[in-house]
């Protein structure tokens, strides 16, 4: 994993996000999302209770969603918090879009800023389409780094979002498509150290770049 230290500047350079649904189709929407300028494999219940802190908030999810995390562990101890809060980022996203809740208090705890707001446009999204994910996605070829301050770490990796869809909520049916180009992200997320009386990494920027060339593998 990379130990190499990045500027502020170039990660809010390339912030400009791109929204994506589930599924692995061409039939996705990105909308752009401005705000980059505000301040081992796991079974998703497994990995919940695992690296989730005692006193978070809950993020298990059903079982026809799972969220397989293919990581190596990072020998810095910043670094290695900085990535399992990541992963809890995106455990709390999925939490609110099952529970169909905006305001779900999981996504909070993980993430503050624009991050926080990109999860509640997902949310929304959902519940204005009535649907829910269902399948497996799976993360991987990580990297961490440490931004110029020498505090905020930028983590990014790859998602195959090939193998999860969108369930209608009503009727029950997994919109099935085939993988493509479109099945593969990229995400770039700045996480904030933790202050104050909170234990966790947050999420302060969120930049997910559709159709990742270097993520189809």
């Amino acid at each position: 994993m990379a130990r190499h230290t990045v500027t502020t500047a170039a990660l809010a350079a390339t912030a400009a996000l791109l929204l994506t649904a589930c599924g692995g189709g061409d039939d996705r929407s990105p909308d752009d999302i401005k705000g980059a300028d505000s301040g081992p494999n796991d079974s998703p219940s497994a990995a919940a209770s695992a690296s989730a802190r005692s006193e978070g908030p809950e993020l298990s999810l059903p079982k026809d969603v799972d969220l397989v995390f293919d990581f190596g562990k990072p020998s810095d101890a910043k670094h290695a918090a900085a990535l399992a809060d990541a992963q809890n980022y995106l455990r709390a996203m999925y939490h609110g879009i099952v529970a169909q809740d905006p305001d779900d208090p999981a996504y909070g705890y993980y993430s503050g800023g624009q991050a926080a707001q990109y999860v509640k446009s997902q949310i929304q999204a959902s519940v204005k389409g009535g649907w829910t994910p269902s399948g497996t996605e799976k993360y991987y070829d990580e990297d961490v780094t440490t931004l110029s301050d020498g505090k905020r770490t930028l983590v990014t990796f790859c998602s195959n979002q090939s193998k999860i869809f969108s369930k209608d909520i009503k009727s029950g049916k997994v919109n099935r498509t085939e993988e493509s180009l479109s099945s593969y992200l990229k995400f770039r997320l700045l996480m904030l150290p933790p202050s104050g009386s909170s234990q966790v990494w947050k999420a302060q920027v969120s930049e997910v770049i559709s159709k990742a060339k270097e993520c189809r593998v």
